[in-house]
């Protein structure tokens, strides 16, 4: 009822980052299950994935594509991207908080990390449970990765 902030995570993912930061270029994209969200509370949980919310049955995945733009001293600042929730496909910028790469101390490739993060509005999406009950429309979407550079 808008009390408290709910925050949820999604337990399966997949992505892939292309970087080329002398370029200053680069994409990111990554494809959730949506059945995987955890909101700690498992009644909670499964009424967020049923058919009159999130429906994760007939939408199974969530995806984010982007590309990585505004590049200081090689490492990005931002996305620039789309996300598709709920069947719907809208415009989703990220703000990249720390990006970071150091060499991989097994692998002897370069291992980079990022924290990103955004708003969207979930009404935009076909997600408007409850307006009227103080629930609000903005989700702030976060994402975490951990990359290592490929052979």
């Amino acid at each position: 009822m808008g009390l408290s902030i709910w925050r949820g995570k999604f337990n399966r993912t997949t992505g892939k980052v292309t970087l080329d930061k002398s370029a200053g270029t680069g994409t990111v994209e990554v494809v959730i299950d949506a059945a995987s969200m955890d909101f700690g509370h498992p009644k909670v949980t499964e009424y967020l994935l049923a058919p009159d919310q999130l429906d994760a049955k007939k939408y199974p995945t969530i995806t984010y594509k982007g590309k990585l733009e505004r590049f200081v001293a090689g490492a990005p600042t931002e996305v620039k991207g789309e996300l598709t929730l709920h069947g719907v496909t809208q415009p989703v910028a990220l703000k990249i908080n720390m990006f970071k790469c150091i060499p991989h101390p097994f692998l002897k490739r370069e291992w980079c990390g990022a924290d990103a993060f955004g708003t969207f509005d979930r009404s935009k999406f076909g997600l408007d449970y409850a307006p009227q009950w103080g629930f609000k429309p903005e989700v702030t979407l976060r994402i975490q990765v951990e990359a290592v550079a490929e052979k």
